[in-house]
């Protein structure tokens, strides 16, 4: 089935804060207990491989969550690399959150980043962790084409896919928001009445993983907004990668120049 472009809650600048907030905090949980962002890192080494680069800069950070794991199991491989947090809308104490611990490597930006119209000062690979599905087709293009005029290396992770056992998960979200709102970092007391007194934080979490999962581009629509943008100098690397033993993938989309002779 083709990708849908519905409506997730976290979008709508309206929104209260302290639930979009909770709704990337749970997320970030989720990365941690599953390990799952980590397993991205092979397609990501390639272009730092390939261009060189040590720095990140980490679009869409939500809860900061798989940037950070990412720049750890980096550095576990031996590959030093600097991130930098930002997003539309910072979570700052998410941010802090990630930088502790990070002996320097993760930093937040407080100014709001527009992932179509990057500062010229953020220079660095771009990554986007399990946020570009947010983007309808002609942003997506504007994303990726910010990357390419301004000759920036960018990768675009996934770890939902439109697969029948992702969807099955996420509908057991209700009981897992419930049962690890307590485990959530920076901890939040106002979650308690938002999660287990006023169920509003399972139904929202819900929605937007249902409609996330209708929103992920696929490996095929992910190349049909790469042949779109007039990059021929550049390198494109899309797939999937096996997220462990579960029946799960995960979708990449690395684009970089190529490499001068």
């Amino acid at each position: 089935m083709s990708r849908m472009q519905l409506v997730e809650l976290e979008d709508l600048p309206w929104f209260p804060s302290i639930l979009r907030d909770g709704g990337t905090a749970f997320l970030e949980f989720a990365e941690r207990a599953s390990g799952h962002g980590r397993m991205l890192v092979g397609p990501l080494e390639r272009a730092l491989d390939a261009t060189g680069e040590t720095r990140l800069v980490d679009l869409c950070s939500g809860g900061g969550g798989p940037a950070a794991a990412i720049a750890d199991e980096l550095a576990k491989r031996g590959r030093k690399v600097t991130v930098t947090l930002t997003d539309l809308y910072p979570n700052l104490p998410a941010f802090e959150h990630a930088a502790r611990g990070s002996r320097g490597a993760v930093v937040g930006r407080a100014a709001p980043v527009d992932a179509t119209a990057v500062p010229a000062e953020l220079t660095g690979l771009r990554t986007i962790f399990n946020a570009f599905h947010h983007f309808p087709p002609e942003q997506a293009r504007q994303v990726l084409a910010d990357a390419v005029a301004q000759r920036q290396p960018i990768g675009v992770f996934e770890v939902v896919s439109r697969e029948l056992p992702m969807l099955l998960g996420l509908l057991l979200t209700p009981l897992t928001v419930t049962v690890s709102m307590p485990f959530w970092r920076p901890f939040r007391w106002a979650w308690l009445l938002w999660t287990w007194l006023v169920p509003v934080m399972q139904a929202f979490v819900l929605w937007d993983g249902l409609v996330s999962w209708l929103r992920i581009y696929s490996v095929e629509e992910l190349r049909a907004l790469v042949a779109q943008i007039d990059a021929p100098d550049w390198v494109w690397d899309i797939g999937t990668v096996k997220l462990g033993d579960a029946p799960l993938h995960g979708t990449y989309l690395v684009g970089y120049p190529k490499p001068r002779a």
